[in-house]
């Protein structure tokens, strides 16, 4: 007859992850950091208006009545 199988916290499976494999644990939780620190980048770039570069490699033809025509540069 098989033993009964042992209820694990998710503390306890992290815990054994790291002792077994290391390299994984540790690598997974950096990808995760990255990715929300890009998710992060991503959305400040957009709130600040980023795309409003000085010269553009295409023209984009505004009508005046437009909202982005405010922002743009004066230089």
């Amino acid at each position: 007859m098989a033993a009964p199988a042992a209820r694990r916290t998710v503390g306890q499976l992290l815990q054994q992850a790291w002792h077994e494999i290391p390299e994984i644990v540790a690598t997974t939780g950096l990808g995760l950091i990255g990715i929300g620190l890009g998710a992060l980048a991503c959305y400040n770039y957009t709130k600040n208006d980023g795309d409003n570069r000085r010269y553009k490699k295409i023209y984009v033809i505004m009508r005046p009545d437009d909202p982005r025509v405010a922002k743009i540069r004066k230089d």
